[in-house]
């Protein structure tokens, strides 16, 4: 097949993108196929420019703003109209926050009739709103911890979230933005922080407990994974660097907690409208029960990255997981072109 891999981008998330673009691009050549690189904010790759970019690593601070600033001056619609992309059989997504993830891109595929990996613009655009994802979350049954949307008063904090909360921008990942807020004169600080990164900013209550993920690939759930992280949080360094956290694929579970946590995931799955691959995140709390914390629909596919290694444990190696991405992608294109 020939498969354009578009990653990099303008979001916070652009060292996380280019380092999952780089093993999708080793993996997919390593199958055989014919790979057209492309950083959305740049344009198609040539050979040079593959080498020095794809060759970096991740740092442990997101790209600051002037940084990203120089990048979104360009027109990404042009990508589409590049030769290169000429004969293009399916586009892999490999884009983390901003318009790559949150629907705006996209809408601008589903115009073009190539199939692409992940998720529609609604799904994508509905998990990447967690106050909209958290609300569908409740209608379909998936507990989640209770929230408040800035701006908000301090009282309403401490009656209705209590202390410690998380604060974080609403349409973000990574934990970019994040802070766990221990006392209330902090509040305000956490809160004009989070406002760098987004228009809206949530206030949720802090769940103790083991930290577990799940990954889906089409309709099956891979093995569920618990997460081990060397700082208070899984925050942007611990997810990035080597040593940052400790993950364990399948997870410590019983029989029915199993069950359980992947029927919640595939409830939410469904309720965001999502396909393709999705990773759906869970705190488990000291009475057992499950909290949904949000769903990612393009998960991070670097060397660290959780649901590369939920595959592994369910028997798929990397280039045929990016491998299958591609083919399910393709049947959804195609079934949805018959109705």
């Amino acid at each position: 097949m020939k498969i354009a891999v578009m990653f990099g981008g303008t979001s916070e998330e652009r060292d996380v993108s280019i380092a999952s673009g780089s093993q999708v691009v080793r993996a997919l050549r390593k199958k055989g196929h014919d790979v057209v690189p492309i950083d959305t904010a740049i344009g198609v790759l040539d050979a040079a420019a593959e080498q020095k970019l794809l060759g970096s690593d991740v740092q442990s601070a997101p790209p600051g703003a002037e940084q990203l600033d120089v990048l979104r001056t360009g027109d990404s619609t042009k990508i589409m109209r590049a030769p290169e992309m000429a004969g293009v059989d399916v586009i892999f997504l490999a884009l983390h926050g901003g318009a790559g993830e949150g629907g705006t891109l996209q809408a601008l595929l589903e115009l073009t009739g190539v199939p692409f990996t992940g998720s529609g613009m609604l799904g994508s655009a509905m998990a990447m709103d967690k106050d909209v994802s958290k609300r569908l979350f409740e209608i379909a049954g998936v507990p989640t911890p209770a929230w408040l949307m800035a701006p908000v008063e301090v009282q309403d904090v401490d009656t209705q979230i209590g202390w410690p909360a998380v604060v974080k921008p609403s349409k973000q990942g990574s934990t970019v933005g994040l802070s766990i807020v221990k006392k209330p004169e902090d509040l305000a600080a956490a809160i004009e922080l989070a406002y760098r990164f987004d228009d809206e900013v949530m206030i949720e209550r802090f769940i103790p407990g083991r930290e577990l993920t799940v990954p889906v690939l089409g309709d099956d759930v891979l093995p569920v994974g618990e997460i081990f992280p060397k700082n208070e949080i899984f925050d942007y360094e611990s997810k990035y660097q080597a040593g940052g956290a400790e993950e364990v694929f399948p997870a410590d579970l019983t029989g029915p907690e199993t069950v359980q946590v992947t029927m919640l995931a595939i409830k939410a799955h469904r309720a965001l409208k999502l396909r393709g691959f999705s990773r759906i995140d869970f705190r488990l709390d000291e009475h057992g029960g499950f909290w949904c914390l949000e769903a990612n629909t393009l998960p991070g596919l670097t060397a660290a990255s959780l649901s590369p290694k939920g595959a592994q444990a369910a028997g798929i190696p990397f280039p045929d997981l990016c491998e299958k991405l591609c083919q399910l992608a393709i049947e959804e294109h195609a079934n949805r072109r018959r109705v």
